[in-house]
């Protein structure tokens, strides 16, 4: 039988109020709390928090707080990633962000999803899509990236974008919803 957190896990129907799931969310947003009340002028403890919440992170992490995320252990950051400022990851099942991305501020990265069917939806239950973005892609400002999307290699996703669908590699893409709007060098 599977718990509540390997169905999540493996992006089935899942209870979201499973204790040890609850416990786990309790979990971050302690750790959530401390690092959006840290200080500027702190970044070793700043640091020491980082690594204990984002556990799957590269060197050079630069995070703005405010700060959101569920879990904490499904973000696997590549290395001299930078997010701005009240950046929400809702990591339900991986976020998987390549080397040197940079992700402007209220940028919303969602896995989390519920079922269409309505009775479905009431029963509480709930399921997730793997996010993947790769290396050097620039993120604009509230960009929201919902469940299951890839985002291509250097690509540059324009401020207010809803991105819905893959993006290639190599593109600058925005819009509701987000869509190529050409080529880059």
């Amino acid at each position: 039988m599977q718990t509540e957190k390997e169905k999540m896990l493996a992006g089935e129907l899942y209870d979201p109020l499973d204790p040890q799931l609850s416990e786990e969310r309790l979990q971050a947003r302690l750790l959530l709390k401390q690092l959006n009340d840290s200080r500027e002028d702190y970044p070793i403890e700043r640091s020491r928090i980082l690594k204990e919440l984002i556990t799957n992170a590269g060197e050079g992490l630069w995070l703005q707080p405010p700060f959101y995320c569920d879990y904490g252990y499904n973000i696997i950051v590549g290395e001299k990633v930078f997010f701005n400022f009240n950046c929400v990851v809702l990591d339900v099942m991986p976020v998987t962000i390549g080397n040197r991305t940079l992700f402007g501020p209220n940028v919303q990265i969602y896995t989390a999803t519920h079922p269409l069917n309505y009775k479905e939806r009431a029963s509480g239950v709930e399921y997730a899509k793997p996010v993947t973005i790769g290396e050097d892609v620039w993120i604009g400002g509230s960009v929201v990236i919902c469940p299951g999307v890839t985002i291509g290699n250097r690509c540059v996703i324009g401020a207010g974008s809803v991105v819905t669908k893959d993006i290639p590699a190599g593109v600058f893409a925005a819009g509701n919803p987000c869509r190529v709007i050409r080529e880059l060098d």
